[in-house]
C-alpha cells in the first residue's frame, strides 16, 4: 500500500524561481487526485510525469487566484489534448460559475466530460477503496481543507495457517482472502478469521490548503500518516499571520502533534524566505518528523 506525493507548487501567493504557486498531486494506483491549482501547474505536471488525459479528480481548497488560476489553462490544454476522460472538479461555492465564465471567455467549453461539484463539508467524493472527506478552515475566504482516506484493506493472508488446516492452494485460498468462507471435501467449514489476519487501515493523507491554526484541521488530521500544512510564516511574523489568517511553522507543528500525526510536511511558503530552513528549524522544535516540501520532489506514503 503506498501513495505517491509531489508538491508540484509550494510558494504562498507569490511565486520565486524554486517555488511554483500551489499545488499537491496525490498519485494512487495509477489515478492522480490533484489539491489546488495554481499558476503554472500544468507546467510542473508535465515536469513530474504527470499526463492531463489520465485518471484525474481535481479539488480546489478556496477561490483565491494563487490556488485556482492554473486550472483554467490546465482545461484547455486537456481540450488540446483530446482528453476523452470525464473530470470531476471539487471545491468551494462559486466554482463552478468560475469555471464557465472563464471558459466561455475565452473560448475554451471542455469538449470532454466536465462535472463540478460545489461542496460543504464532509465526504465529498467516495470511491470503492476510498474517501475524500473536507472541513472549512479558517480564512480570509471560505476553505476548505481535505483528507484522502484509504478504506480498510483485508488482513494478511497467512499461508503456514492454511497448510496446517490442509487447504489446498488455489481457488480456496482466494476464497479465503476475500472474506469468504469454504468448505473442504471432508465437511470442515474454514472461517477467513483462522487464516486471515485483522483488517488493516489504509493511507490517511491531509491537505489544509490556507489556514489559521483551528479546531476543525485538528480533528480532521487525527492520526494521519502525513498532514501537508500551510506554513507562511516563521513565528516572527505571528502577528501577521494571525492578521492574514495563516499560519506559522510552530503552529502548524502544534496542530500535527496534537492530532498525533505521522509526519508533517510544510507548504506555502512566503516568498519572504530565500531559505526556509528557519521554518524546518522552528517546527521541528516541536514536532520532530518535519519537512519543508519542495517542488517536484516525490514523497511515500507506505503502509504494510
Amino acid at each position: 500500500m503506498s501513495i505517491k506525493v509531489i508538491p508540484l507548487g509550494t510558494a504562498g501567493g507569490v511565486p520565486t524561481v524554486d517555488r511554483s504557486l500551489p499545488s499537491i498531486a496525490l498519485i494512487r494506483k495509477g489515478e492522480t487526485l490533484l489539491f489546488d491549482c495554481g499558476e503554472g501547474t500544468q507546467r510542473q505536471m508535465i515536469k513530474a510525469g504527470i499526463s492531463p488525459c489520465g485518471r484525474m479528480k481535481i479539488f480546489i481548497t478556496h477561490l483565491h487566484g494563487d490556488h485556482v488560476v492554473g486550472l483554467f489553462g490546465l482545461l484547455q490544454t486537456m481540450n488540446l489534448l483530446n482528453r476523452d476522460k470525464e473530470l470531476n472538479v471539487y471545491g468551494p461555492e462559486g466554482l463552478s460559475g468560475l469555471i464557465k465564465g472563464v471558459l466561455s471567455n475565452i473560448a475554451a467549453e471542455p469538449k470532454f466530460e466536465l462535472k463540478v461539484h460545489e461542496v460543504d463539508e464532509g465526504i465529498v467524493c467516495e470511491e470503492s477503496e476510498y474517501v475524500v472527506k473536507a472541513v472549512w478552515a479558517e480564512h480570509s475566504k471560505p476553505n476548505l481543507a481535505y483528507a484522502l482516506i484509504e478504506k480498510e484493506y483485508p488482513g494478511k493472508f497467512h499461508p503456514e495457517k492454511a497448510k496446517e488446516l490442509g487447504i489446498p492452494e488455489g481457488p480456496l485460498w482466494a476464497k479465503l482472502k476475500r472474506g469468504e468462507a469454504i468448505v473442504l471435501k471432508d465437511g470442515r467449514v474454514i472461517k477467513p478469521e483462522q487464516v486471515v489476519g485483522p483488517p488493516r487501515p489504509g493511507i490517511k493523507i491531509v491537505y489544509t490548503g490556507d489556514t489559521a491554526p483551528c479546531d476543525s484541521i485538528v480533528k480532521l488530521s487525527e492520526g494521519a500518516d502525513l498532514l501537508i500544512h500551510e506554513a507562511t510564516f516563521d513565528s516572527s511574523l505571528l502577528a501577521k499571520a494571525i492578521e492574514d489568517k495563516h499560519s506559522t511553522a510552530a503552529q502548524a507543528a502544534e496542530i500535527a502533534l496534537k492530532a498525533g500525526v505521522k509526519k508533517l510536511l510544510l507548504t506555502h511558503i512566503s516568498a519572504r524566505y530565500q531559505e526556509a530552513k528557519i521554518l524546518e528549524e522552528e517546527a521541528r522544535k516541536i514536532f520532530p518528523e518535519v519537512e519543508v516540501a519542495r517542488d517536484l520532489a516525490v514523497y511515500e506514503v507506505i503502509k504494510h
